[in-house]
């Protein structure tokens, strides 16, 4: 297993000294390396972390309504979103993997580092308290919240098109995965739009599957702009 960097530099990155460097550990060790794992930190971490960006978003958007709060929250601690936070802070340097997990990029994997991330918010929740722990997440979170528009409240394109086709009751959107293409890490996939509307069918890419359908949902709503218009 390779050297790890010293966590006095994670530590200096991240703006938190801990003062039980035992739980900054835990948070950085997956279950594939130890029985002491991060699980139950991430747990906590998670909850944690919707609670902040809950309070945050109420207070720094006050006409937005229950619908759209929970949109911007899910935009904020998606996967993708703590996946980005933890490569910036290096995190994947930090954590510790089991040897078949080394062995297959898991510190590059975005399941991974994102848990870890949740499970870091959780370590330093229990060295400090809610205070700090908030303190904490709205650091990392200043730049993604400042840049936030109730632009990204809106409803993902699979929604609209599902919303749009029962109001006029129609049947519900059918995706099919086409193909897809490389490395589990790293694959493509190609999935098939089709609805019950002047046989309206896409196709759509995307680095995932759910990427791909929103991709091949948007195609959809375009066309049946373009039919309307």
């Amino acid at each position: 297993m390779s050297v790890k960097p010293d966590l006095k530099i994670l530590q200096k990155a991240i703006l938190y000294q801990f003062n039980d460097i035992s739980l900054l550990t835990r948070a950085l060790t997956h279950r594939s390396a130890k029985s002491q794992h991060n699980e139950r930190l991430e747990f906590l971490g998670d909850a944690i972390l919707g609670s902040v960006i809950a309070a945050q978003l109420f207070t720094q958007f006050p006409k937005a309504d229950e619908g759209k709060l929970s949109r911007l929250r899910a935009f904020l601690v998606k996967e993708k979103a703590l996946f980005e936070i933890a490569r910036e802070l290096d995190l994947g340097d930090y954590i510790q993997l089991g040897s078949g997990e080394l062995k297959s990029g898991g510190f590059r994997r975005a399941s991974i580092l994102s848990d870890a991330f949740e499970a870091l918010i959780g370590a330093v929740y229990l060295d400090s308290d809610f205070s700090v722990a908030r303190d904490f997440i709205l650091n990392l979170y200043q730049t993604r919240l400042d840049s936030l528009s109730m632009e990204m409240a809106q409803k993902d394109p699979k929604t609209q098109l599902q919303e749009w086709l029962q109001a006029r009751n129609i049947e519900t959107p059918v995706y099919e995965v086409v193909r897809s293409q490389g490395k589990d890490h790293a694959k493509t996939y190609w999935v098939k739009c089709e609805v019950n509307y002047q046989s309206l069918v896409s196709e759509g890419t995307g680095a995932s599957r759910r990427k791909a359908e929103q991709s091949a949902a948007t195609e959809i709503l375009e066309k049946i702009k373009r039919a309307k218009s």
